[in-house]
This record gives C-alpha cells, sequence and structure tokens, in this order.
C-alpha cells in the first residue's frame, strides 16, 4: 500500500501543471477560470478513479495539452464557434470513442490515417502549443501595425525574464531526470513573478468556485449540425492517438504488458472515453490518459491502487483555487507606445516544455519519401502559420497525401476514407 501511495503521489506532482494550465486557455475561450478549475479537477479524479478501479492500470487521466490548445484557440478563437458548441463536439467523440471500445473499431479508424501524418498532426501542435507559450511569456510580441507579424520581445522585460528562469529550471530538471520537472519549472516561475511583482500572493486555500457556469452548459444540437463534423473528427482521432500511445508506451515501460499487449485495454479505452463524455458535461475538453503516469509507475506504482490516492489528490486541488489565479492571471505587457499585449509568464515555461514533447515526434516521419514527408510539412506549418487552426494543416495534409500517393501510382496506401475527407477539403476550398 505505502508502494502504490508514493507512485500516485509521484503522478500526481508530475502532471498536477495541468490544473494550472488549463484554466487559463480555455479562459481565452471566455470560459470562467473557477469552473473550468472545478470540472478539470472532478472530471480527473473521476476518469483517474475508474481506470483504476475497473481497468486496474496506475494510469492517470486529466484533459489533454493540445486538445485543450485546439479546444480555445482554434475552434473557439479561430473560427468563432462557441465554447457550448465545442463542448458539445468533445461530448459527442468521446461518446463515439466510448461505442466503439468494446468492438475493436479503434484499429480500423487508426488505420485510415498513415503514420507520417499522425506524427505530424502531433508535431504540428506542439509548434502551435510552442509559439503560444513564446508570446504568453513576452518572448515574441506583434510587430504593429501588423499584428500577424511577430518579432523579438523585450529579452528584459519582466514576463520575458520570468520565462526565460522558468524554461531554464525545466531544462535542468530534464537534464538531470528530475521528475516533476514541469511543476518545478511553475514553482521557480511563480517566486520569480512574486519577487518582480507580476503575479500577486492571493492565498493558499479556499473553498471550491462554483461550476455553475459551465455544468451541462455543452451544446450537444449545436454540434450536430453539418460544419462540425470535420472538427468532431479531429477531436476523435487526436484522442484515439494520444489514448493508445500512451497506454502502449506507458505499459510497456513500466513493464506492465502482456504479451506486448495492453492489459484490460477494452476497460483502460472506455474509461478514457467516460472521462471525455464527463469532462464535457462538467465543462472541460477532452480528457485523457498521461504520459506522465510512468513517473508513477517507475516510483512503485502496479496496480489500480495507485489511480485512487491520485483521484484523492486532485478532489483535494479543488480547495486550492487561490494559487490557480495567481498563477493564471494575465499582466499586460507594452510593446510600443499605446500597445499592450496579454501576457502569462508564470505558465509560459510549462506550455513550451510541452510543444518540445509533441514536436519530438518528427523524428518517426520518413524525410527520404517526398508523398510522406511533403503531406507531413504541410501539415505541420499550416498548424501555427494559418491562425492557430489544425484543422488546414490536417486538410493540407490530406489532400497533397492522396494526391502524391496517387500520380505516383501507390494509390493503394491511401485509405478510401481518407481520400473521401481529401476530397471534401478540397471542395470546401473551391466553395469558398
Amino acid at each position: 500500500m505505502r508502494r502504490e501511495f508514493i507512485g500516485g503521489l509521484t503522478t500526481f506532482l508530475t502532471l498536477c501543471y495541468i490544473i494550472f494550465v488549463q484554466p487559463a486557455v480555455l479562459s481565452a475561450a471566455g470560459m470562467d477560470t473557477g469552473a473550468v478549475m472545478v470540472a478539470t479537477c472532478l472530471s480527473s479524479a473521476l476518469a483517474t478513479f475508474v481506470m483504476g478501479i475497473w481497468a486496474k492500470l496506475p494510469i492517470a487521466l486529466a484533459p489533454a495539452m493540445g486538445h485543450n490548445f485546439f479546444f480555445a484557440f482554434a475552434v473557439c478563437i479561430g473560427m468563432g464557434i462557441e465554447w457550448q458548441k465545442a463542448l458539445g463536439a468533445v461530448f459527442i467523440s468521446g461518446t463515439i470513442f466510448l461505442a466503439i471500445s468494446p468492438f475493436g473499431v479503434r484499429e480500423r479508424i487508426m488505420r485510415i490515417l498513415p503514420d507520417c501524418l499522425k506524427f505530424a498532426i502531433a508535431a504540428g501542435l506542439g509548434f502551435m502549443i510552442s509559439l503560444i507559450g513564446c508570446e504568453w511569456g513576452g518572448l515574441v510580441v506583434p510587430t504593429p501595425p501588423y499584428s500577424t507579424y511577430i518579432e523579438m520581445g523585450d529579452l528584459g522585460s519582466a514576463p520575458a525574464i520570468i520565462t526565460i528562469l522558468g524554461v531554464a529550471a525545466i531544462g535542468a530538471c530534464l537534464a538531470l531526470k528530475i521528475r516533476a520537472a514541469i511543476l518545478i519549472g511553475l514553482l521557480v516561475s511563480t517566486v520569480a513573478a512574486l519577487s518582480m511583482g507580476v503575479a500577486k500572493f492571493q492565498g493558499l486555500f479556499a473553498a471550491p468556485p462554483s461550476i455553475a457556469p459551465t455544468l451541462m452548459q455543452l451544446d450537444i444540437f449545436g454540434a450536430l449540425s453539418t460544419g462540425f463534423i470535420t472538427i468532431i473528427f479531429v477531436f476523435l482521432i487526436l484522442d484515439l492517438f494520444d489514448t493508445i500511445g500512451t497506454l502502449v508506451g506507458v505499459t510497456e515501460a513500466g513493464g506492465l504488458a502482456e504479451d506486448g499487449q495492453v492489459p484490460n485495454a477494452r476497460q483502460a479505452l472506455a474509461s478514457d472515453a467516460i472521462g471525455t463524455v464527463t469532462g464535457a458535461m462538467l465543462g472541460t475538453s477532452t480528457v485523457t490518459s498521461y504520459v506522465e503516469s510512468a513517473a508513477g509507475i517507475s516510483a512503485g506504482a502496479k496496480t489500480g491502487v495507485a489511480n485512487i490516492f491520485t483521484a484523492v489528490l486532485f478532489l483535494v486541488a479543488l480547495f486550492f483555487h487561490p494559487l490557480v489565479v495567481m498563477v493564471g492571471e494575465p499582466y499586460m505587457l507594452e510593446v510600443s507606445e499605446g500597445i499592450t499585449v496579454s501576457t502569462r509568464p508564470v505558465l509560459a515555461p510549462a506550455i513550451m516544455i510541452i510543444g518540445l514533447f509533441m514536436v519530438g515526434t518528427v523524428k518517426r516521419i520518413d524525410w527520404s519519401d517526398p508523398t510522406e514527408g511533403l503531406p507531413a510539412f504541410l501539415t505541420i506549418i499550416f498548424m501555427p502559420f494559418s491562425g492557430f487552426s489544425p484543422t488546414e494543416g490536417i486538410a493540407f495534409g490530406f489532400i497533397s497525401y492522396t494526391f502524391l500517393k496517387f500520380v505516383s501510382g501507390r494509390r493503394r496506401e491511401v485509405h478510401p476514407v481518407l481520400a473521401v475527407f481529401a476530397l471534401l477539403f478540397i471542395l470546401k476550398y473551391a466553395l469558398v
């Protein structure tokens, strides 16, 4: 029991940064930060508990990084879609995931996308997140009067200094193989922000804020319109990638796999889907399995008992709302006369490092094959360069992959469903 407790505590310490990051990210879409924090803690606790009790695996769950930025910056801000409808799309994708989990359909869906596009989507999201992290840290700022152009910010400004210190701390911890690197970096940037007057201490404990602003506010019927098909598909595919990749990787690395297979795989996938569905109802973006669980396994967690401890810690975190407000509070930075930008330097280092982890998938792309490399390249660059729109990157990836495979006489490598989506994207651009 002691071993499982230490493992569960270690897992929580390595992923609890999401409690601070998630409210800040979704608040950009107009959602209430306090309600999002409560929804994050509750959905994470529930999904983690279900994974531990039902799937008997020490793998914790929480709102996924990357998915939350797609939700807030691509869907809500980029496409101008209300967050209620975006939650509806998350709910639908989670429901589909839950429905297909017992029937092995996930393997067929995974075969739709070639490996090069799977890895490119993750890397593109990583670059998009990293750019946002640089902006939140004041390292890059808009170039007036053209707000779409960016330049180096003032590295002597308070937000930039705080961000640099946070990134340096996380980088040092990673190099020294110290666990909870992101949490330590978050602590360093918080102390720096407090000492420089960028953040203001608002206390440690308080009653949990109300969840009413987001509870059951999802608009399912609004998300069922034809314009949401692509969005729901992206949410579903991202969830499939993250979940299957994390489950396989963590169980293999932790010695929990059975003959190369994830134990209780169907229950594990269903637990993930339950987290997403309940998270959407509570008021947060896609909930999925966290690779940080590997830290807890290396610390001794071997069974789902560790997840029970992690889930309880998520519930305890509900009473630390003042810290969440302090860490995520924006700081207005003047970049030129009369022009200010909103920064969040305490969180910026964590955001940038998460981008680093996601960008690492590019090494698995076959760049020597133009029919693989070019579609992957287009997918990656259009995500951050098209107004933070992963959909545009996916569209260009689908179209170019299908075209190049057909002209090179390798049409059999294109799944029919992928070709249909490529055609739909072409029609979309032609009609617009």
